[in-house]
């Protein structure tokens, strides 16, 4: 059965940790299903894998030029070339996520190096961002920006 906070808790969370409404709302989206803290910190490490993932399908998209499944690409000289997965090291524990591949084997992605397997400084930002509110294409949207 998930935890529901009372309206009394959820002006508690607000005022004590300076949440806003949007906030309040990944709070409980985070919580829906959830009966212990081992089942947030779970949905916590597939948002975290789930935005990396997005995040290395944007810089494909600007390495090769063109979206996925974009008649752009046809015939451009390069190419999506499937998956390669990887473990990642965060917070939340290993990860698995899968990287995308390019056919002439040049893409070089910044969120997660290659041969990169620990998350530092890029695991707190996309939570502190979540916790602000922003999706998941905001946050993405955000740090192609930056890298």
């Amino acid at each position: 059965m998930p935890i529901i906070p009372t309206e009394s808790e959820v002006l508690h969370m607000k005022k004590t940790h300076g949440l806003d409404d949007r906030e309040m709302e990944l709070v409980k989206l985070l919580m829906a299903d959830c009966q212990t803290t081992g089942d947030i910190q779970a949905k916590l490490k597939k948002l975290f894998a789930g935005t990396i993932e997005q995040m290395l399908e944007a810089e494909m998209d600007e390495h090769l030029g063109y979206e996925k499944n974009s008649v752009a690409g046809n015939n451009s000289g390069n190419s999506r070339n499937g998956y390669g997965k990887k473990t990642i090291i965060s917070d939340y524990g290993e990860c698995e996520i899968a990287v995308p591949r390019d056919r002439n084997g040049d893409f070089e992605p910044k969120v997660i190096e290659k041969r990169q397997t620990r998350t530092d400084e890029i695991e707190q930002k996309i939570m502190q961002m979540y916790a602000k509110g922003m999706s998941q294409r905001d946050i993405e949207d955000t740090l192609k920006q930056i890298y």
